[in-house]
């Protein structure tokens, strides 16, 4: 919380001053830092960019993860087992491990500067995480309300939208906001595959100011105002649903 504090407070202070005292508090707030931060950053487009494919991509990943975790999480044969030993296993790959087959794959694909691709590449990295978190989630969801459906004369598929999903929504929540929170720090993906500044993302937009700020001079007070912009949405946005990220995550992990 003091870092975060003192990173506020030094987002409304200017340069010198900033180097004068690096404990002090911003007495005259200078407001000023954050639209020069927006405007010379490029951030307007830049966040933009973000929020769309930020949106999109977490919103696709748990549709998509969804049927496949109801699946994995209600059969207990050694096929789901070793389905769902699959998915924890692509967890601990490393992107940067994957990166030039990935880039060579896209290239082929014309996908290389293209939001769209890199709508792609967010979905298929996070789907692993996501299938994990919610097939847990899905298994300790009580068989007794499965059987009834069934012995209702619901099907698989009725069973699963009409019952089933909606008593996973906390976990389909927290998937959601897990992955948004993730998704909107990425950093690596779209430096390697953005290269044309009206598609940039805000973390590239902040490098991109920063850059620029070694040949026209340091500002270190518009530099905090943009780490500010950044990383006070997700912020607010986990502090607002933290307890339901928690409840969501304990509700999955008891079976």
């Amino acid at each position: 919380m003091f870092v975060l504090a003192w990173m506020a407070g030094t987002s409304l202070r200017g340069h010198r001053d900033i180097f004068a005292s690096p404990w002090g508090l911003p007495y005259s707030p200078m407001w000023e830092n954050f639209a020069e931060a927006w405007t010379n950053a490029n951030f307007g487009p830049a966040a933009l960019n973000t929020f769309v494919l930020v949106a999109a991509a977490s919103v696709f990943i748990v549709l998509l993860s969804a049927p496949a975790s109801f699946v994995l999480g209600r059969n207990r044969g050694r096929l789901s087992s070793s389905l769902t030993l699959l998915f924890a296993l692509g967890i601990g790959i490393p992107t940067q491990v994957i990166i030039i087959p990935l880039f060579v794959l896209m290239e082929s694909l014309a996908l290389v500067n293209s939001l769209f691709g890199l709508f792609l590449l967010y979905v298929a990295v996070s789907l692993p995480f996501t299938v994990f978190l919610l097939t847990g989630f899905f298994s300790s969801l009580p068989d007794e309300i499965e059987e009834a459906a069934a012995i209702d004369g619901a099907s698989m598929p009725r069973s699963f939208w009409s019952i089933m999903l909606p008593l996973a929504r906390p976990g389909l929540i927290t998937a959601l906001i897990l992955n948004a929170i993730t998704l909107w720090n990425e950093t690596f993906l779209a430096l390697i595959f953005l290269q044309s500044a009206d598609k940039q993302t805000l973390p590239l937009a902040l490098l991109g100011f920063l850059a620029k700020q070694q040949y026209s001079g340091a500002d270190y007070g518009g530099l905090f105002a943009g780490v500010v912009i950044l990383v006070a949405p997700t912020l607010l946005l986990y502090v607002w649903l933290s307890r339901r990220i928690i409840e969501g995550l304990t509700l999955g992990a008891g079976k």
